[in-house]
């Protein structure tokens, strides 16, 4: 069983920047798909960026809405990957989730069998 451990996330201004941290307990096939997903007010949870963290990998995917603005990394030795947002706006404003699973690629949640019990990111206009 991995756990998924978060940090970060908080309050900013339009424009401003935050950094999410997750660091896995374990690292499995189970779990080399590593990222984030979000859930703003009224909306349903949403892919936003996941990292193959199989070693000589490293492939991201990026949702559209958040492309050029966030960055997803990783540090191997460590168990964690991290979410650099950028030029934060206020519809980034959600509960974000970070989770784990076998294959990168595909957006849908179930497909990730781990999740950390999230952080809560808001941007005021």
């Amino acid at each position: 069983q991995v756990q998924l451990m978060e940090s970060g996330g908080g309050s900013v201004q339009y424009g401003g920047s935050l950094r999410l941290s997750c660091r896995a307990s374990a690292y499995s096939f189970s779990s080399r798909c590593m990222g984030w997903f979000r859930q703003g007010p009224g909306k349903e949870r949403e892919g936003v960026a996941t990292l193959n963290r199989e070693y000589g990998d490293g492939t991201t995917y990026y949702a559209d809405s958040v492309k050029g603005r966030f960055t997803i990394s990783q540090d191997n030795a460590k168990n964690t990957v991290y979410l650099h947002m950028n030029f934060l706006k206020p519809e980034d404003t959600a509960m974000y989730y970070c989770a784990a699973g076998p294959y990168c690629g595909d957006w849908a949640p179930d497909r990730f069998g781990f999740w950390g019990q999230g952080t809560q990111v808001t941007v005021s206009s």
